[in-house]
């Protein structure tokens, strides 16, 4: 199922579908990808970090790995790695495990948060957060840069932890982003797993890491096209052509 073109309808259309494709990717991971112990839930928010996250404790490494986790490096086109990382001092789904400790969290990008400069910096602020308190992220981000993210979310994020050039390819200018964030600020920097797409793509399975070493594949594609599969038709026509059947 081709990537579709979100920016061309109304942002109350996206969000119908933002919230079906979210409940699919807690179904996928939730039906067997996660192993034991782990579970995926959608998060009511209103700003700020979720419950949990800001008291998080970074369980011991695992001395026996679940089955189904990986551990090989993720096969990203763009891989960036901090060797100088200075972070701040001072409806998402988010992984937990034993319905506890949060060790993911995965954004799906709306049109809401780039709406304003305030809402892309809390955007970005946020992910930040999530990362100094050693929860990683995955952002998925279906919208074109805006002038407030020109060159995209991912370098505004990135400008906060080291400042080095990255520019999307001109012809996708959509992002998948999946951020490690190690296992404490002092003893690992952050890593950026990075895949750039277009309009009319399908979509690569990413990353959602669990810890440090280990990973699950997220199954993007498969849950786009189950979330579109069960969206209304005049909704698939108006997404499609712009404009409702006649």
């Amino acid at each position: 199922m081709p990537m579709h073109d979100w920016s061309r309808v109304e942002p109350t259309i996206y969000h119908h579908f933002h919230q079906q494709w979210s409940s699919a990717i807690c179904a996928a991971l939730n039906s067997g990808l996660l192993p034991n112990g782990y579970s995926a839930l959608i998060e009511q928010h209103t700003g700020g970090l979720v419950p949990d996250v800001l008291a998080l404790e970074r369980r011991p490494r695992p001395q026996t790995r679940p089955d189904g986790l990986l551990t090989a490096e993720p096969q990203t086109r763009f891989t960036i790695s901090a060797e100088n990382a200075i972070l701040r001092r001072a409806n998402r789904i988010s992984i937990r495990h034993h319905l506890g400790e949060v060790v993911c969290i995965l954004e799906l990008v709306s049109p809401g948060n780039k709406a304003s400069r305030h809402q892309i910096r809390a955007l970005v602020d946020k992910t930040i957060d999530f990362l100094e308190a050693g929860v990683n992220v995955l952002l998925i981000d279906p919208f074109p840069p805006t002038a407030r993210d020109p060159n995209s979310l991912h370098k505004l994020i990135w400008d906060v932890i080291e400042e080095i050039p990255f520019e999307m390819p001109a012809d996708e200018p959509l992002l998948l982003a999946s951020y490690r964030a190690g296992v404490s600020l002092s003893d690992a920097t952050p890593t950026a797993y990075l895949e750039p797409f277009r309009v009319g793509s399908l979509l690569p399975a990413m990353p959602a890491w669990l810890d440090m070493d280990s990973y699950i594949l997220v199954p993007l594609e498969s849950t786009y096209e189950f979330a579109w599969s069960v969206c209304p038709a005049d909704f698939r026509h108006l997404v499609e052509h712009g404009q409702l059947p006649e």
